[in-house]
């Protein structure tokens, strides 16, 4: 079942929230349009987790450690396996915004 919605007005919407581009916001809500049953769509939550973890250079099991969590959990979130707390979430939205943050995170 496809669903009707513009893609381009929530994109915008939701970027406008976050204060920033997500590339990779347009294809994750075309796959959500698209609908198709089984299909593995991707979430905000973790476009916003890879693009945290690559503003600041680190692999995941570097950026794992540290936030203190297990790369299998990382993981998980990145590949949406599992939805990250709220907490995380905006930890997350922190260290995209302020990559440099995460350096604090390692003292």
């Amino acid at each position: 079942m496809k669903r009707q919605f513009d893609i381009e007005k929530i994109a915008k919407a939701i970027e406008a929230d976050m204060g920033e581009a997500l590339p990779d916001i347009r294809q994750a809500l075309a796959e959500v349009k698209g609908g198709t049953e089984g299909a593995r769509v991707t979430t905000p939550e973790q476009i916003l987790m890879r693009q945290a973890r690559q503003k600041t250079g680190l692999s995941q099991v570097e950026f794992a450690n540290r936030i203190a969590t297990p790369v299998a959990t990382l993981r998980d979130w990145e590949q949406g396996r599992f939805k990250p707390p709220g907490g995380v979430v905006c930890l997350f939205k922190l260290i995209s915004a302020h990559p440099e943050l995460s350096q604090e995170l390692a003292a």
